[in-house]
């Protein structure tokens, strides 16, 4: 594009976001309106209230109310401004609008409202869920409790004091008469108020104590800063969320809004927002990226020159859609932080970036999006049997609940070694990691991507595993087989038992992968061989040069630090088994296609090259 092309569309994108919005004639408020004169009204409202044109002014407003939301915030909730500080009626912003629209598509539908919010800074996101929790309590319905959970109380008492101003300023001519809206202390706990006027109770907890949402009657919650609730042997987030899915019923009107800015990956809040995105969860996930907010954009005085300054993230940010004003603002604050990564931490333009901010991960998560694209259910899920301690006779064998998982059956090929299958060795106890068999499709490592056509996972003694991985890879067209050796033989149990199972393995299945020049069977994962093969794992994402299927390995991936000493481990109560197979898989691959001789260039292949 030529400046006065980039300047033109910049205009257009500009005049987008000048959309009318007016709370109190109802322009470009959300739900399903009727156009009543001058105003755009609810249809619920005029469905509930047939007589709405025939009632006094304040008789209108007071049934309104009842039905419109943003009508009800700009007449009726104050609020402390965060740019000025000055106390002002609750205008919402777009991003306010966007959730609130999520929100009651829900309730109007005669669902319970469920969301998940990542936040960005800055856009009063909290203050919509609570100021919509205040609107269900103070008009639509009474008895209708409601909780304010965060990672420390003080939290909770922070939103509550938005509250107080909500009750102090509410207009008298919207009450019922002699009706005045106040907190006061429930049964002398000051973590437990209730609003005289609604009997409603406001109950304020703490993640460090679930038991605090026992015994209370909840059609509401508002879980706060969720990624910064703390794990331990005590309590943990689950307890929380437990305690809050055991009282909060699943009925119209009801609220659950789980809200936080991102933490880092592998915690409760970053777990249930993978699941909200996949649909595997009841909350609509939401986030709103920092070139949605309206106060995160700079004037541009020269547009070519900020143009020819934008670097390839900044010209995808145009591409995206974004505005010059929006860019140069990204621009030159992204100048306050040493690196980029910090920037897109605090500024996240997708929920990637949100939380890619920990720093001590081992794979990029953009990246790690990209592989799980290629991800999918199994065509089949089963077990492989065949005869005891033996590979003869191997087949799979379906069940609903097997341990196995298979995206593409075996076929036999011509060449050797089509298959390759990896062996992670865990434990034998429901507590112990977990043993995994993986099996890859290696075809043509020339000029195809390895992919992970099936897998095995769970706990097993160690003999019978290493029969199962055989029996797996001869029913994958006699596979080549990759076990990692360590645990087996460090295994002392019935005197060396491992080293036995190795060459008990190895004499009855021959194409079994071997190390060095004494030819020992396994791989054998010390702390060269490891980094080799995580270094492998990561180029190999980087680069997409291998095709994953399975949600789990992924999210594997996403767990896996970096620790102070310079290894690699899962994060505390996760599992790395899974990845493992993967590195081991991609490592002893690399070895395979540097044994692949050159080839030789045909006069077919030179006239294809002059042709492209």
């Amino acid at each position: 594009m030529n400046i006065k092309e980039v300047i033109d569309e910049n205009r257009r994108r500009n005049d987008l976001l000048v959309t009318p919005y007016d709370p109190l004639t109802g322009a470009g408020c959300c739900g399903d309106r009727v156009v009543i004169g001058d105003c755009r009204l609810p249809r619920s409202l005029l469905d509930a209230v047939p007589c709405y044109a025939s009632l006094s002014p304040v008789e209108q407003n007071r049934r309104r109310i009842e039905h419109d939301f943003e009508f009800w915030a700009a007449t009726c909730a104050t609020i402390k401004d965060k740019v000025s500080c000055r106390e002002v009626r609750f205008v919402l912003n777009a991003p306010q609008r966007r959730l609130l629209s999520v929100m009651e598509r829900q309730r109007q539908a005669g669902q319970p409202v469920r969301v998940i919010l990542l936040k960005a800074r800055q856009w009063g996101g909290s203050t919509l869920v609570q100021m919509y929790m205040a609107w269900l309590q103070i008009v639509v319905h009474k008895q209708w409790n409601s909780l304010i959970c965060g990672h420390l109380r003080q939290s909770s008492r922070a939103i509550k004091r938005m509250y107080n101003l909500l009750l102090r300023r509410y207009p008298p001519e919207y009450l019922d008469e002699g009706v005045k809206l106040e907190f006061r202390n429930f049964e002398g706990s000051n973590a437990v108020q209730e609003l005289k006027g609604r009997d409603c109770l406001v109950v304020m907890g703490s993640s460090r104590s679930e038991d605090a949402v026992r015994g209370y009657d909840l059609a509401m919650a508002h879980l706060t800063e969720v990624a910064y609730w703390a794990s331990s042997a005590m309590h943990s987030p689950e307890d929380v969320v437990r305690s809050v899915a055991g009282t909060v019923t699943m009925m119209p009107d009801t609220v659950v809004v789980y809200e936080s800015t991102a933490n880092g990956v592998g915690n409760f809040f970053h777990s249930e927002w993978l699941r909200a995105k996949s649909g595997a969860c009841d909350k609509i996930p939401v986030f709103v990226p920092w070139y949605e907010i309206e106060i995160y954009r700079s004037r541009v005085d020269d547009a070519e020159a900020l143009w020819q300054s934008m670097d390839d993230y900044e010209h995808a940010l145009w591409d995206e859609g974004c505005t010059l004003e929006m860019i140069n603002w990204y621009h030159h604050k992204r100048r306050e932080y040493s690196t980029h990564s910090l920037m897109m931490a605090e500024f996240p333009s997708n929920d990637i970036e949100a939380f890619a901010g920990s720093g001590n991960g081992v794979f990029d998560t953009g990246q790690l999006e990209r592989l799980r694209g290629g991800c999918c259910p199994p065509v089949a899920v089963g077990d492989i049997e065949g005869d005891y301690l033996s590979d003869r006779h191997a087949r799979f064998v379906p069940k609903a609940d097997g341990p196995m998982k298979v995206w593409a059956m075996p076929e036999h090929s011509p060449e050797r070694n089509r298959y390759l299958v990896s062996v992670d060795i865990g434990g034998r106890s429901d507590k112990a990691d977990y043993s995994v068999i993986a099996v890859f499709d290696i075809h043509n490592l020339r000029d195809n991507r390895p992919e992970v056509v099936a897998q095995w996972r769970g706990h097993i003694d160690h003999d019978l595993l290493a029969w199962k991985a055989a029996q797996t890879a001869r029913v994958y067209d006699n596979a080549l087989l990759v076990i990692e050796s360590n645990t087996l033989e460090t295994e002392q149990t019935d005197g060396g038992a491992g080293e036995f199972i190795l060459g008990s393995i190895g004499r009855a299945y021959g194409n079994i992968y071997r190390r060095g020049v004494r030819r020992i069977p396994g791989f054998q994962t010390n702390r060269k061989t490891k980094r080799f093969a995580i270094y492998s794992l990561i180029a190999a994402i980087r680069d997409a040069a291998y095709v994953e299927r399975d949600h789990d390995a992924v999210d594997e991936m996403v767990t896996y630090r970096r620790t102070t000493r310079g290894g690699y481990e899962a994060m505390k109560g996760k599992h790395d088994d899974i990845l493992m197979t993967r590195a081991i898989a991609l490592a002893v691959i690399a070895e395979l296609k540097t044994a692949i001789k050159p080839r030789t260039i045909t006069p077919e292949d030179k006239a294809a090259l002059v042709a492209y």
